[in-house]
């Protein structure tokens, strides 16, 4: 029974854990859509500091939508692990580019293809070897994994850590290093995790009809939530204000992710009850992701498609073989007859240099 149970709220968490993303990538677009119709009537833009946005329905669909996403994503972390959800959320990130590419006509060259084909296989084998059954089910067992000293001593170093960077570190390096921000924003990100997942218990044991309300650890999670939540809001928009969003949004996908991974296994200790190969599959799928959100950012800007691929190797071939395809084309295409003699020409000419002739000079 208690195991037909897991796997019923595994698939619960799942499914919530899906359609955040569905919502979170497609809010995005509603906002953007109801930004330029706003540009097309001649308002002030958001960033130049209007507030036109207010009055377009786009907008507020799009805030809307990303409401339910978080409310979703909220309650995902009630049902299922930490290990899965978290990974999970780069599914918008995916969702997002997808839909530009039909509803804002932004072009998704190869790469992002290739990303978001990486980015749904990494998520698969995530699915397929995360933990399934989740460890804590009341918040008597929360408060008394918040107390596990191995947690004790994470959360103390994750503290003094971010102290040290906010308060030394980033006044001096903030502006020019990337990673001193992001740090920020995902190690505290870890602690705010753990706070959901408590919240999310809670509010369990809540429609179950216990008195948590009354337990002092229900409020301590919440106000720690907010604090967490807060600091990773404001140093999240100060690296994004600063670096290129292709750049940040990666590195903080894999900052923030490695650190909820890390927290997961201290406190939940999930990892403890997996066979060896579900710990490979998890990180194998984890990689993967990573690998796909890199090549979804990293290239979005460059200008190539599956078309390129044959003329980028015809290219090669031609300076691999010596111009014989060239060759080869002059005879059988005369009217490309003088463009192929100057390449030609250009190829002996060349050849020539390397070989230290003087006839080519």
């Amino acid at each position: 029974m208690s195991q037909t149970r897991g796997k019923y709220d595994f698939c619960i968490g799942l499914a919530l854990a899906m359609s955040s993303s569905i919502f979170i990538g497609g809010s995005f677009i509603l906002k953007k859509k109801g930004l330029l119709r706003l540009a097309r009537k001649g308002s002030m833009r958001a960033g130049q500091g209007g507030h036109a946005y207010l009055k377009e329905w786009l907008w507020w669909a799009g805030l809307l939508s990303m409401g339910a996403g978080e409310v979703a994503n909220f309650a995902a972390y009630a049902f299922a692990p930490a290990t899965l959800v978290t990974p999970l959320g780069a599914l918008s990130v995916l969702v997002s580019a997808i839909l530009s590419s039909f509803f804002l006509n932004e072009k998704l060259n190869l790469h992002g293809k290739i990303g978001c084909l990486l980015s749904i296989l990494g998520s698969t084998v995530m699915v397929i070897h995360a933990p399934q059954e989740e460890e804590v089910e009341t918040l008597n067992e929360m408060s008394n994994k918040l107390g596990d000293p191995g947690f004790v001593v994470f959360a103390t170093l994750v503290v003094i850590v971010s102290l040290i960077l906010i308060f030394v570190v980033g006044p001096r390096h903030g502006q020019t290093n990337i990673l001193v921000y992001i740090t920020i924003c995902s190690v505290i990100g870890a602690l705010s995790v753990s706070c959901v997942k408590g919240l999310g218990i809670t509010i369990k044991e809540l429609f179950a009809g216990k008195p948590v309300l009354k337990h002092p650890l229900s409020w301590i999670l919440l106000l720690s939530l907010i604090v967490c939540v807060s600091t990773q809001i404001n140093y999240l928009n100060r690296a994004l204000d600063i670096f290129n969003t292709s750049i940040v949004t990666p590195i903080y996908y894999v900052i923030f992710t490695t650190s909820v991974l890390t927290c997961s296994a201290i406190l939940f200790k999930e990892w403890q009850h997996m066979a060896a190969d579900d710990i490979i599959g998890t990180f194998s799928g984890f990689l993967t992701i990573i690998v796909g959100i890199f090549l979804l950012h990293a290239f979005k800007d460059v200008n190539f498609t599956l078309a390129n691929l044959p003329v980028s190797l015809r290219k090669d071939e031609r300076a691999a073989n010596g111009s014989l395809l060239s060759t080869y084309d002059c005879f059988n295409h005369d009217e490309e007859s003088s463009t192929c003699v100057g390449e030609m020409q250009s190829t002996e000419s060349l050849s020539a240099r390397r070989n230290g002739s003087l006839s080519a000079f």
